[in-house]
């Protein structure tokens, strides 16, 4: 059965213990995107990881373990989230999902996590795995630049999906996604 799971990136730590503010998996484009796919019977679902301000690759692998994940599982990263799924993927090579989707990845390029969350090879294969898109913005701060610039010389097959004006992809919808998705 196809379906959909979306990993949400890390906020700030005042941003995450606002209590006006959405927890991290219903920011941004997410719960639109969840309803569009769960309208068009498809099962979506957005995980919600523990403290997302100070991310542990060991915590977040377990919370993500408990997914199913099969040849009809498409995996979409948001910043954070999209470089959580490159590591993932590369340190689980029997994993073949049917698309991946990484939304402004985000790869700490200059090491602000205390923990070596992003201490990793990607696979360069990736690729030969799974269909593998991106989605980046000329707009975005320079440390997505730099994220995506090493994604793609590790994985140069990669899609690209090139914008000038969406930033960091904070909208509250996310049209251009849902199109890739049909």
């Amino acid at each position: 059965m196809k379906q959909t799971i979306l990993i949400h990136g890390a906020p700030y730590e005042k941003e995450f213990y606002n209590p006006e503010k959405p927890s991290p998996s219903n920011t941004n484009w997410f719960p639109w995107l969840q309803k569009q796919l769960v309208l068009r019977g498809e099962i979506c679902q957005a995980l919600e990881f523990p403290k997302p301000y100070d991310p542990s690759y060991e915590q977040w692998a377990q919370v993500f373990e408990q997914m199913s994940i099969n040849n009809e599982t498409v995996l979409i990263g948001h910043s954070c989230g999209g470089g959580f799924l490159l590591r993932y993927l590369s340190e689980h090579s029997e994993l073949k999902p049917k698309q991946v989707i990484l939304v402004a990845p985000w790869l700490d390029p200059k090491h602000e996590l205390t923990e070596n969350f992003f201490d990793f090879q990607i696979d360069s294969n990736l690729a030969n795995r799974t269909s593998l898109e991106v989605f980046i913005s000329s707009d975005d701060d320079e440390e997505m630049q730099i994220s995506f610039q090493k994604i793609k010389e590790a994985i140069p097959e990669i899609h690209v999906h090139q914008f000038s004006d969406k930033g960091h992809f904070c909208e509250k919808d996310f049209p251009e996604l849902l199109e890739l998705l049909k």
